[in-house]
């Protein structure tokens, strides 16, 4: 009997590890449900059927192959070695174990079977804007070879979680009144505060995702640099991130350019997308054809559009790429690294 445990089943991604088990029908007899002390004893539907959320003790661990966490990164340090003890497979979430070189950091759609080369029994599945970027960048690469990118993210709320996505709605609610204010700005005191971010997100952009470190950079902007060397095993590629929050609720988008190897055809590059897994192209500048967070919301995959060359250098270009933070950002590419892992993927 196969059994798979979601750590975190009620919130916003555990809601989609539950959806996407049963759309894309994982090989497992049992789906056990784990969340705070709050949530025990909830019913939630997993595949047709009320299953009931237990408490995360060791216990639940038991006779279970598969374990998804999606409840922080100081509960995936405390617990996945608990669940590896027990020989429990997981994959995990956050940043906790992204770092460890003991550990695969795994995009299904690149690096799928980098996930069985796990050395302590944990996978790690990207940060949500990493996983709207490496199958792009996987296509450069092995065309052209690939030097240097500069991406710059355009962050949904929900990568801070739903109290990020309440907080801009109710932002939103209390200024689409006030259209004075939204024109002229100004008067911080009457500008809707919150707890979340560090400015109003609601009709505002902010040049911040997570706390900066001594440099300057955030910790986000930080993660897009380094999680991409390991996904696609260039561990000196130059990189110049900038992570931006916008009012959107869910969708993470980026615009990068990229430096390669060898002068880009721009044919080759979409021919070769067209077939590259996971990734679609809507790129028809006559038509307006170009994906956005909102069009590709609850949707698979990554998305592709605003190909153009560089204006001043052949090896270099620039794209546009868009996909949902919640489903492919986070569940999806966790059960498909679980689909590799049962050997179904």
């Amino acid at each position: 009997m196969t059994i798979a445990v979601i750590v975190g089943a009620t919130g916003a991604v555990g809601e989609d590890l539950r959806r996407i088990i049963a759309e894309r029908d994982l090989p497992v007899d049992e789906v056990r449900l784990v969340a705070s002390a709050r949530s025990v004893g909830r019913l939630l539907p997993v595949r047709g059927r009320d299953v009931e959320v237990q408490p995360l003790e060791p216990e639940v661990f038991d006779g279970a192959t598969l374990a998804f966490f999606s409840a922080g990164g100081g509960i995936a340090r405390e617990w996945a070695p608990v669940a590896a003890a027990r020989g429990t497979l997981v994959v995990d979430n956050s940043s906790a174990w992204r770092k460890d070189p003991r550990v695969p950091l795994v995009d299904a759609d690149v690096n799928g079977e980098a996930a069985l080369g796990h050395q302590l029994g944990v996978v790690a599945n990207p940060n949500c804007t990493t996983l709207a970027i490496t199958p792009v960048l996987a296509v450069l690469r092995d065309l052209f070879g690939l030097a240097a990118i500069t991406p710059t993210s355009f962050q949904a709320a929900s990568g801070s979680g739903q109290r990020a996505m309440d907080e801009l709605a109710e932002q939103s609610a209390k200024l689409i009144g006030d259209r004075e204010l939204l024109r002229r700005g100004g008067r911080p005191e009457a500008l809707p505060s919150g707890e979340v971010f560090s400015r109003p997100l609601a009709f505002n952009v902010i040049p911040q995702c997570m706390g900066f470190d001594q440099d300057g950079y955030t910790l986000e902007e930080l993660k897009l640099r380094d999680e991409p060397r390991k996904i696609l095993g260039l561990p000196e590629l130059a990189s110049h991130p900038t992570c931006v929050r916008v009012p959107v609720m869910v969708g993470h988008s980026v615009s990068v350019r990229a430096v390669c190897e060898r002068p880009v055809d721009l044919d080759a590059f979409r021919a070769a997308l067209a077939e590259a897994r996971g990734v679609t192209v809507v790129d028809d500048p006559a038509a307006n054809a170009y994906p956005t967070p909102l069009e590709c919301a609850g949707t698979d995959g990554v998305f592709v559009g605003r190909i153009r060359a560089d204006l001043a250098d052949p090896n270099a270009l620039l794209f546009w790429s868009v996909a949902d933070n919640l489903r492919k950002g986070a569940a999806l590419n966790a059960v498909q690294i679980g689909e590799v892992l049962l050997g179904a993927g």
